[in-house]
């Protein structure tokens, strides 16, 4: 991979587990984010899918340094920001920026449109004169196609699109090179959706921005990613361009995925393979021994329980899948 601009090494996350109020007793780990290992370059949409509680919005807030790796390194053109402190890590910040999922909460109620999307210039003084940032704030919210009239509105007078515009101007305003998006488009009605989808990628285009986007919905990854990481309890267990996850999946999780995405043709309903998981996601605080996705799949064996399958390119794949008998199975979906 070519101008490679972010990548994660080993990324590991562990939460303590404690009991008693005073005298506070280490019992355990709940294991968010457990060596996690991909690239990003220049210009690539990098979508991570997986199920609720699997680790993304954990590997969201490593990456931004809103969470202190436990072990494992981020590396933003060569630097390993997790290792910075002080004004060091408010300067390499300025390279990644987030697009929060909720429109309604991300947003100060108490600030106007305009003081929102100045915020990071009083942070990094730097970037622009102050006599400057009033007409660069005009600049961003004309840039993401909302009217600069409405620079002294409050967030409560805008719709939940215009609201998630308004989070892409803020996250914009520091020209980053990296912008990670955790579910920014889930809590918006489909038609929203669908223009919010076609700024991001627009921006993309203009500005050569890099994504990791973050969702549950599979349909709205394949319209934006170039390449997926599917990730369950804290590892990821299959990653490949969006052709590869999305006609050619080759882990028995992914394929499970797939076979429940709703299908929009009634002429292709009665042809769908679907799969039904039995039992509950482990505790990430107690995974699995083993294959973590063992105690739910219909073709563990012996070696599933007692070796960890490592996210490497299998014999019947041709991208790196984490099942000791991984191989491709026909999944009709509504993503087609």
């Amino acid at each position: 991979m070519t101008d490679v601009v972010l990548e994660t090494r080993d990324l590991v996350k562990y939460f303590p587990l404690t009991r008693g109020i005073l005298l506070k007793k280490k019992i355990g780990d709940v294991k968010a984010v457990d060596g996690i290992n991909i690239q990003l370059a220049r210009g690539e949409t990098l979508g991570v899918v997986g199920e609720s509680g699997c680790g993304k919005s954990t590997l969201a807030k490593l990456l931004v340094g809103l969470e202190k790796p436990t072990s494992g390194s981020i590396v933003v053109r060569g630097k390993d920001i997790s290792k910075l402190s002080g004004e060091a890590t408010r300067k390499a910040r300025r390279n990644i920026q987030l697009v929060m999922q909720d429109p309604y909460t991300s947003l100060n109620p108490r600030m106007t449109v305009g003081d929102i999307v100045a915020e990071p210039f009083q942070i990094h003084p730097d970037v622009a004169p102050k006599g400057a940032i009033r007409g660069r704030v005009q600049e961003l919210i004309d840039l993401v196609g909302l009217n600069p009239d409405h620079i002294n509105r409050y967030p409560h007078q805008f719709s939940g699109g215009q609201r998630q515009r308004i989070g892409i101007a803020r996250a914009l305003a520091l020209k980053p090179e990296i912008i990670l998006c955790d579910e920014p488009v889930s809590a918006l009605d489909v038609s929203i959706q669908a223009q919010v989808m076609n700024l991001l990628d627009e921006l993309q285009r203009e500005l050569g921005l890099s994504y990791i986007f973050i969702a549950h919905d599979l349909s709205v990854v394949r319209h934006i990613a170039d390449r997926v990481a599917v990730m369950y309890l804290g590892k990821i267990v299959e990653i490949g361009s969006d052709i590869q996850i999305y006609e050619q999946p080759t882990h028995p999780y992914t394929q499970a995925l797939l076979s429940a995405v709703p299908v929009p043709d009634p002429t292709l309903r009665g042809h769908r393979d679907q799969i039904v998981l039995q039992g509950d996601v482990p505790s990430p605080a107690n995974p699995p021994s083993g294959c973590r996705f063992r105690t739910r799949c219909w073709k563990a064996q012996e070696i599933c329980a007692t070796q960890e399958p490592l996210l490497e390119i299998r014999q019947k794949s041709a991208h790196p899948s984490a099942c000791h008998f991984a191989e491709v199975r026909d999944v009709i979906h509504a993503t087609q």
